[in-house]
């Protein structure tokens, strides 16, 4: 599960930045420590796991609630106080836990939320969509795609036979693709993982293509692909 810190305090973000570490099912895209940094983040990346704390200078983490819209990541609140829990439960969070966070609590409100995220992922999985390609909608296999490509304002949807120039983003296209077959390796790349040829330093192959694996995104590819 790709997920974010949010806090403001900077031993609170380290401590958190160690258990994720951890914890082999979430991977760390981003340590915020303000909502608006946070917010820009969710702009760029398909975050499934926010850890948000609830006080903050500048936008507390009610506010930065307040502004989430569409499909919403789970939340886990973070707090010293315990008053704000009934509150914080009003915006449908995954959980709350009262600082100090231990590694016990930590682990109970994970797992919770990977159970939550595991059945939300099995319902929202699809083989097919429609791309707007020269004026025509055309119905994509998700079999078929080998790779996609980020272009500026567009995307390129690569399949073995045909390129598909669409205008998206790789944020929209990520949620229509079956979360079990493909893997976003770089801010431009998402990748089928069955279609990897090889993986060598921060490139992997894919029919004879080079494409380049950032090293934030490393940890998520190995956990995807099966190591003898």
């Amino acid at each position: 599960m790709n997920c974010i810190i949010v806090d403001d305090d900077d031993q609170i973000r380290l401590l958190m930045e160690v258990l994720i570490k951890e914890t082999d099912f979430l991977h760390l895209v981003q340590n915020c420590s303000t909502a608006v940094e946070a917010s820009n983040v969710l702009l760029k990346e398909k975050i499934d796991l926010i850890f948000l704390d609830v006080m903050m200078p500048g936008m507390s983490g009610m506010e930065f609630l307040k502004t989430l819209e569409g499909e919403k990541p789970l939340i886990i609140m973070m707090t010293g106080k315990k008053e704000y829990a009934a509150e914080a439960f009003e915006f449908d969070v995954c959980d709350f836990m009262v600082k100090p966070i231990s590694h016990a609590r930590f682990l109970k409100a994970v797992s919770k939320a990977k159970k939550i995220n595991d059945k939300k992922e099995t319902l929202v999985t699809k083989d097919n969509f429609f791309v707007k390609f020269n004026s025509i909608l055309v119905k994509l296999n998700t079999s078929d795609i080998i790779m996609i490509e980020a272009l500026a304002d567009y995307i390129a949807v690569h399949t073995e036979k045909q390129k598909y120039i669409v205008h998206s983003t790789m944020k929209d296209v990520l949620k229509k693709l079956p979360k079990n077959d493909f893997v976003r390796v770089h801010n431009s790349y998402i990748v089928r993982v069955d279609r990897i040829s090889s993986i060598e330093g921060n490139n992997l192959f894919i029919n004879q293509q080079i494409i380049p694996v950032s090293r934030s995104k490393q940890k998520d590819l190995m956990h995807r692909i099966e190591l003898l």
